[in-house]
């Protein structure tokens, strides 16, 4: 009796302690962003550069790591403007570090000359981006249905900027990756989201 007490014992002495693993917690893969979120992340920061500072351009940037959504993009880059300075400054926001000097949130570049607004490039107020990407991408598509339909898959590249053709100002949908590789596009008033005109 005593012997088999003892034995008891000691087979629950060289039994190893059970491991408990916590389950691993599955990391979301990155998602796009719209343009004008990312925008005012760049606006934040770039407020600590100079406080008068101007939008003068925004563009999308596709990542291949990062699976596309239309009306958002995984980067974006924007160049803000400081007329007290007279300098211009190009910050970039991104969900992943990626190739071409992306770093993930917002990266600050260099500054450079700036010598005042142009016919072709005028910098504006960010209140007047009263609209997102999302929004004018779903505006532009009903007026680039037939063209969607010929073309489906092409990349879409977001454009924001304020030019002589326009008194405010306004995004640009392109169908293609660059306005120079692009033979469609729609520009859409960034204040009031209203269709303004298509070019092919």
């Amino acid at each position: 009796m005593a012997l088999a007490a003892i034995m008891l014992m000691l087979s629950g002495c060289s039994e190893a302690p059970q491991q408990t693993t916590a389950p691993k917690r599955e990391v979301a893969p990155p998602q796009p962003v719209k343009g004008r979120y990312a925008l005012y992340q760049m606006f934040n920061a770039g407020r600590g550069w100079s406080g008068d500072i101007q939008v003068l351009r925004l563009n999308s940037i596709d990542l291949r790591d990062v699976k596309p959504e239309r009306g958002k993009a995984a980067a974006w880059q924007a160049t803000f403007v400081s007329p007290q300075l007279g300098r211009a400054r190009s910050y970039t926001y991104s969900v992943i570090e990626a190739e071409g000097n992306l770093h993930k949130g917002v990266f600050a570049g260099l500054e450079e000359g700036w010598s005042g607004a142009r016919p072709t490039s005028k910098p504006f107020l960010i209140a007047a981006v009263k609209t997102d990407s999302d929004e004018v991408y779903a505006t532009a598509l009903k007026h680039a249905a037939d063209y969607e339909k010929k073309n489906p898959g092409k990349p879409i590249t977001f454009l924001l900027e304020c030019t002589e053709q326009f008194p405010d100002p306004v995004w640009r949908v392109i169908w293609g990756e660059s306005v120079g590789t692009s033979n469609f596009s729609v520009f859409i008033d960034a204040s009031t989201g209203i269709y303004l005109r298509t070019m092919r």
